[in-house]
C-alpha cells in the first residue's frame, strides 16, 4: 500500500502543476503570444467538461450497480441540448457578449429590469442550492482518500478520519480557488489560465477514468464478452441488463440535465462568461457530447465487475473505481485514479465557488453596501482591492458552508441523490431564463414571484427533508406533515403519490414557478427599462449594438468627462479606465480621449465597464447615483434610454421587411420554376406530335411511290398497299 504521506504529497503536487499550468496561460493570454494555445474550440469544449464532477467519476458507476442504464439520462440532457437546442445557446452567448453579463444572476436580471432584487433572489437561490452539491465533492474526495488509505490510516495517521480529510480538501480547494479566480477585478475579464486549468483537468480525469475502465475489462476479465456473459449469469445483475431496473423517472433525470447544463452557475460561467469566441460554441456542439460519450464507455463494465468481485460485501458501488485496482494489487493505477477524482471534484468547486462570489459580492454584497456606506464608498478613489477581498471572503465562505452541510446532512444520501437535489433547485431558474429569451411580456415582479414560488416549493420537498433524515427536523415532518396536516406531507404535497421525491418535487415546483410567472406577468405592467430589455434579449440576433450605440448621441452638457472616468477607475482600476476611453476616442475619430463629450455612448461605455465588475444590476444603480449627482433631470434619462428602445424597434421592423422580401423572392422563384417546367413539358409534347404525324405521313409517301412507280403491280398487292394509306391516313 501506499502510505499517507506520498498520496496527500502527490495530490498537493497535482494540485500545484495545475496552478503552474494557470498560471503560464494567463501569462500567454496577457502577452498575446500563441493565442490559440490559451483559445482554441478544443479547450473550451474540455472546459465545458466541468459538468462531469465525482457524480460522474464516482456516483454513476454506483447508481449503473443498482440500476443499470438508469445513469444514463442525466448525460442524455446535455447531449439534447449542445446537439438539437444549440440556437437557444448561440442566443444565450450572444446577450452575453452584448451585455456584459458576469454571472447567471446578472443575466436573468438584466433581463427584468436590471433589477437588483432579481439579482439577489438569483444569487441567494444559487448559493443555497449549489452548497449541497460541492459538499457532495467534498465527500467524494474524503471517501476516495479513506478508500486509499484505509490500511495505512489505522497504523501510521490514526486519527485522520473522513472528515478531517473533507477539511483539509475544502481549505486546500478554498485557496486555489482564490488564486485561480480572483486575479482580476472585471469578471467578464476571460480567465484564460482558469479555463486551460479546468481543460486539463477534463483530460485527466477522463484518461484515468477510461484507465481504470480498461484494466476492469480486460485486466480483471477478458473484455466486454467475458464480463457481461459472467454478468448476464448473475441473476441480480441480469435484471440489470433490462430496462425493468432502469427506473421509471427517465423524463425527469434529462429535464433535469437539460437545465442543469445551462443553469448551473458553473456551467454558465465555463459556457458564456469565459467563451472567447462565438465559433468555438459551434464546435463544441458535437465535442462535449463526444466528451460525455468516452467517460461513460466503462461505467457498466466498472459497475458490473465490482459486483462480481465484491458481491455481497457491502463495499459501497460509489467507490467501485478505486476499489477494483486496489484489490487488484495496482497502487500505483490506484493513484493515478484518485488524482482522476480529485480533478474531477477540484475543478466543479473552484469554477463553482467563483461564479458564486461574483454573483454574492456583485448583487448581495455591494448593493448593502452602497446603501449602508454611501458616503464612504464615494470617498474612495478605488474599490477594486474591496471587489477583491469580498470575493475572496465569500469563496472561503461558501466552501466552509458546504463542510458544515456536509457534516450535518452528507452521510444521509449516496451521491447521486445529492446531485439530483441540487439539479432540481437549479431548474429553478429555467422558466424565467427562457421567458427571458422568446417572450416580450415578461416583468420583474413575475420573474420575482416565479422564482420565490418555485424555490419554496423545491425547499419544502426536497432540501428541509433532508435535515429530518438526519435528525435535525422530527421524523413526523415526512410521515405526517407538518402538524399533522396529511395534504402537507413533504414527500406527497396534496396527496400526489406514487412518484419519487425528484419527480415530485420537480413537479409541483415547475407548477408554482410557472403559474406564478405567467399571473403576475399578465395582470402586470412593465416598466421602460423592461420593455428595452425585453426587446434586447428576444430580439438579439437582429440588433447591431455596436453600431447602434455611436448612431446617435444626446449631448450632456452638465456632466463632465472626468467624473465619469472616476467613476469607471472607481471599479476597473485607472488603467483599464483610461484604456476604455482612448479606445471610444479612436471609434468617434478623435485624436485624444481629451476631446471626448459626454453623451449617451459615453454613458454607456462606462455602465459597461462597472457591469463587468459588479453586474449589471449594481452598475445601473451607481450611474443613477453619478447622473443624480449631476443632476440629470427624469426626462433627459428616459430619452437616453428610448433612444436604444427606438434603434432596436427600427432595427425590428427592417428584419420583418427583410424577412418579407426573402418571402417575395421565394415566390418568385418557385412561378420561375413553374415556368421552366412548364416550358420543358411544352417541348416534350411538341416533340411527341412531331413524332407521331411523321411515322404515318412517311408510310403514306412510301407506299404512294411504289404505286406510282409499278404501274404493273399485281391487282391484289395494289390493294393491299391502298389499304395500308387509307388506315395511316
Amino acid at each position: 500500500m501506499l502510505p499517507t504521506w506520498m498520496v496527500l504529497a502527490i495530490s498537493l503536487t497535482y494540485l500545484l502543476a495545475l496552478f503552474g499550468v494557470a498560471h503560464y496561460a494567463d501569462h500567454l493570454a496577457k502577452s498575446g503570444k500563441h493565442p490559440n494555445i490559451v483559445s482554441n474550440p478544443y479547450i473550451y469544449s474540455l472546459s465545458i467538461g466541468v459538468y462531469c464532477t465525482s457524480w460522474t467519476y464516482y456516483g454513476s458507476v454506483g447508481r449503473a450497480a443498482t440500476s443499470g442504464v438508469g445513469f444514463l439520462p442525466i448525460y442524455l440532457g446535455p447531449t439534447i441540448v449542445f446537439t438539437a437546442g444549440w440556437f437557444v445557446l448561440r442566443k444565450i452567448l450572444r446577450i452575453c457578449k452584448t451585455q456584459r453579463i458576469t454571472s447567471i444572476a446578472d443575466f436573468i436580471a438584466s433581463r427584468y429590469g436590471k433589477s437588483q432584487l432579481i439579482a439577489g433572489v438569483v444569487s441567494v437561490i444559487t448559493v443555497i442550492v449549489i452548497i449541497p452539491y460541492i459538499s457532495l465533492q467534498l465527500k467524494a474526495v474524503a471517501v476516495s482518500f479513506g478508500v486509499v488509505l484505509a490500511k495505512d490510516v489505522q497504523s501510521a495517521a490514526a486519527g485522520l478520519g473522513a472528515y478531517d480529510i473533507a477539511l483539509l480538501v475544502t481549505l486546500v480547494l478554498a485557496a486555489f480557488a482564490i488564486l485561480f479566480g480572483t486575479r482580476h477585478i472585471e469578471a467578464t475579464e476571460h480567465h484564460a489560465g482558469m479555463v486551460v486549468a479546468i481543460a486539463v483537468e477534463s483530460v485527466v480525469k477522463l484518461v484515468a477514468f477510461l484507465a481504470v475502465g480498461a484494466f476492469v475489462t480486460f485486466g480483471m476479465f477478458d473484455g466486454f464478452g467475458d464480463l457481461f456473459t459472467k454478468a448476464a449469469a448473475s441473476p441480480d445483475l441480469a435484471r440489470l441488463m433490462t430496462m425493468d431496473m432502469a427506473g421509471t423517472n427517465w423524463a425527469t433525470l434529462i429535464i433535469l440535465s437539460m437545465t442543469a447544463i445551462v443553469c448551473l452557475p458553473r456551467q454558465f460561467h465555463v459556457t458564456f462568461v469565459e467563451n472567447t469566441d462565438e465559433n468555438h460554441l459551434t464546435r463544441a456542439t458535437w465535442l462535449f457530447p463526444l466528451y460525455l460519450l468516452a467517460i461513460n464507455i466503462f461505467v457498466l463494465p466498472i459497475a458490473f465487475g465490482g459486483s462480481l468481485i465484491f458481491g455481497k460485501s457491502g463495499m459501497d458501488a460509489d467507490t467501485y473505481v478505486l476499489a477494483l485496482p486496489l484489490s487488484a494489487g495496482q497502487p500505483m493505477l490506484t493513484l493515478f485514479v484518485l488524482i482522476g477524482g480529485l480533478s474531477a471534484a477540484a475543478a466543479m468547486v473552484i469554477v463553482a465557488t467563483i461564479a458564486l462570489s461574483t454573483m454574492v459580492c456583485n448583487d448581495l454584497v455591494m448593493p448593502t453596501l452602497f446603501r449602508v456606506m454611501e458616503q464612504r464608498l464615494a470617498g474612495r478613489r478605488d474599490l477594486t482591492s474591496l471587489l477583491l477581498n469580498i470575493r475572496r471572503s465569500v469563496i472561503l465562505l461558501i466552501l466552509l458552508l458546504a463542510y458544515l452541510y456536509l457534516a450535518a446532512a452528507g452521510e444521509t444520501y449516496h451521491l447521486v441523490t445529492i446531485g439530483l437535489v441540487s439539479f432540481c433547485g437549479a431548474a429553478q431558474l429555467a422558466p424565467v431564463m427562457l421567458f427571458a429569451l422568446y417572450w416580450r411580456g415578461g416583468t420583474r415582479n413575475a420573474a420575482f414571484a416565479g422564482l420565490t414560488a418555485g424555490f419554496s416549493v423545491w425547499i419544502y420537498t426536497l432540501f428541509l427533508p433532508s435535515f429530518a433524515k438526519s435528525d435535525l427536523l422530527p421524523q413526523s415532518f415526512l410521515e405526517e406533515g407538518p402538524f399533522g396536516i396529511a395534504l402537507l406531507k413533504p414527500y406527497a404535497l396534496f396527496g400526489l403519490e406514487g412518484l419519487d421525491t425528484i419527480s415530485h418535487s420537480l413537479f409541483w415546483s415547475m407548477v408554482f414557478n410557472v403559474a406564478a410567472f405567467l399571473i403576475v406577468a399578465l395582470y402586470g405592467r412593465q416598466s421602460r427599462i423592461e420593455h428595452i430589455q425585453a426587446t434586447v434579449f428576444v430580439e438579439a440576433f437582429s440588433q447591431q449594438q455596436p453600431h447602434m450605440l455611436g448612431a446617435h448621441h444626446l449631448e450632456r452638457g452638465g456632466a463632465s468627462v472626468e467624473s465619469l472616468h472616476q467613476v469607471a477607475a472607481k471599479f476597473v482600476g485607472e488603467e483599464r479606465a483610461l484604456e476604455a476611453f482612448k479606445a471610444h476616442a479612436q471609434r468617434l475619430g478623435l485624436e485624444s480621449e481629451r476631446e471626448l463629450h459626454v453623451d449617451t455612448g459615453l454613458m454607456r461605455l462606462v455602465e459597461r465597464l462597472v457591469a463587468g465588475s459588479i453586474g449589471a444590476a449594481s452598475a445601473r444603480a451607481v450611474m443613477a447615483t453619478a447622473v443624480k449627482a449631476e443632476q440629470v433631470s427624469l426626462e433627459e434619462i428616459m430619452e437616453i434610454l428610448d433612444e436604444t428602445s427606438h434603434v432596436l424597434e427600427y432595427s425590428r421592423q427592417l428584419e420583418l421587411k427583410s424577412r418579407e422580401l426573402e418571402i417575395a423572392s421565394s415566390e418568385l422563384k418557385a412561378a420561375n420554376d413553374q415556368l421552366r417546367e412548364a416550358d420543358h413539358l411544352k417541348d416534350e409534347f411538341m416533340s411527341t406530335v412531331s413524332h407521331e404525324l411523321r411515322t404515318p405521313l412517311t408510310s403514306i409517301r412510301s407506299f404512294s411511290e411504289i404505286l406510282q412507280d409499278d404501274p404493273d403491280m399485281p391487282a391484289e398487292q395494289r390493294t393491299t398497299f391502298l389499304g395500308i394509306i387509307d388506315s395511316e391516313s
